[in-house]
């Protein structure tokens, strides 16, 4: 077994990998069909802890967090309101954690890329909550 490295994380790296396209499923869907991609950088081995670049085309959809995610926003302006409809808006260069048991819509204004870092403490479900665990947004 080869003993744990050190992995850097660099934006540019989507321009190295092959991400993998995706469309979340109609019953999320709340105005758009946006084209999302995930490229993945980094996951362990048991699927629970992950990181990588998302991207998403404009849209609104509905969300359900059953993982604790952190996210950098690179690019772009999205909109993220809770069951409340308190709504928060993230542009590039910010920061921010949205926390298991979280539950709104992610409203993307303006095309967003970001870098994630989850947690996903259960069993990862593909079709769970707001996606897969790269597909979580």
């Amino acid at each position: 077994m080869a003993a744990p490295s050190v992995h850097k994380l660099a934006a540019w790296a989507t321009d190295r990998m092959v991400g993998e396209e995706y469309f979340l499923p109609a019953e999320r869907l709340l105005a758009g069909n946006p084209k999302q991609t995930v490229w993945m950088h980094y996951s362990d081995g048991s699927g629970k802890f992950m990181a990588g670049i998302w991207h998403s085309e404009r849209g609104r959809w509905r969300i359900l967090y059953t993982e604790e995610e952190y996210c950098q926003v690179l690019e772009g302006v999205s909109v993220i309101t809770d069951h409340a409809g308190v709504a928060v808006t993230v542009r590039a260069g910010e920061e921010f954690v949205i926390p298991s048991g979280f539950v709104g819509t992610w409203d993307v204004v303006e095309p967003t890329r970001k870098r994630f870092v989850i947690y996903e403490p259960g069993t990862p479900n593909p079709g769970a909550s707001s996606g897969a665990s790269a597909r979580r947004t």
